[in-house]
């Protein structure tokens, strides 16, 4: 981690993962709803300027504006609500995110196949991984369920571009809510031309294809943008039409 990156600790507990990251030499964000929990932050960060802690909600908290990184153990009840707001807009400054969530959420957000409106989506704007399982008893208690490190680092070079994400996602809906082949969706012609060229079955599915393949699908059919109309010519004074 670069020294002085901003990092937000969401749902940061009593404060173990955010003393780490400031002492790895981040600024951070220590994001608790929780009253006894920033209760605690307040006392052991309060003279801390490396750590700020704010008080809110994590699916709804104002974020950072610069760019920013996430580490984070999610809330499991919350961890698909708080990886929209993170994930799901690409003007969000985000640079990477490395979040302990439910094992089921990071296999299935992550999955190559079948793929997932949200993973492809968030795909074409980060790298998606699952990092590693994490096991129920490293956890006080344990939770119900097995856990998984999940990691999301922006791509470069988006796949769509991010003016375009309303109405990429608009088509991936409609595909995937369609549950047909999807030459009977979208223009069949186009459907079988970027089949043989990206390697999937012309008759495939909307969960058949990965986000690398649909970013290439959405670039042959995506709606025209609009032209802005050409002004009028100015009319002279006294002139009449």
């Amino acid at each position: 981690m670069v020294h002085g990156t901003l990092v937000l600790d969401v749902g940061a507990g009593g404060g173990l993962l955010t003393r780490a990251l400031a002492d790895a030499g981040a600024r951070v964000l220590a994001v608790e709803l929780d009253p006894s929990a920033l209760r605690q932050l307040r006392t052991r960060f309060g003279d801390d300027r490396r750590v700020e802690v704010v008080a809110g909600d994590a699916t709804s908290v104002a974020l950072p504006r610069e760019p920013f990184a996430v580490v984070a153990n999610l809330p499991f009840a919350a961890g698909t609500a708080i990886l929209r707001r993170l994930l799901g807009d690409p003007r969000v400054p985000l640079t990477q995110l490395d979040a302990i969530v439910e094992w089921g959420l990071a296999a299935k957000r992550t999955a190559v196949w079948p793929s997932t409106v949200l993973g492809c989506a968030w795909g074409a704007w980060y790298d998606l991984r699952l990092v590693r399982r994490v096991p129920r008893a490293c956890f006080a208690p344990p939770p119900g369920v097995e856990a998984a490190v999940m990691r999301a680092t922006r791509r470069t070079d988006p796949l769509v571009p991010p003016g375009e994400a309303r109405d990429y996602v608009a088509v991936l809906r409609r595909a995937f809510a369609a549950q047909a082949p999807l030459d009977r969706v979208l223009p069949r012609g186009v459907v079988h031309r970027l089949a043989l060229e990206h390697g999937f079955d012309p008759h495939a599915t909307a969960r058949d294809l990965d986000a690398r393949q649909w970013a290439a699908l959405y670039a042959a059919v995506r709606p025209a943008t609009r032209r802005p109309r050409a002004a009028e010519p100015r009319r002279r004074r006294g002139s009449r039409r």
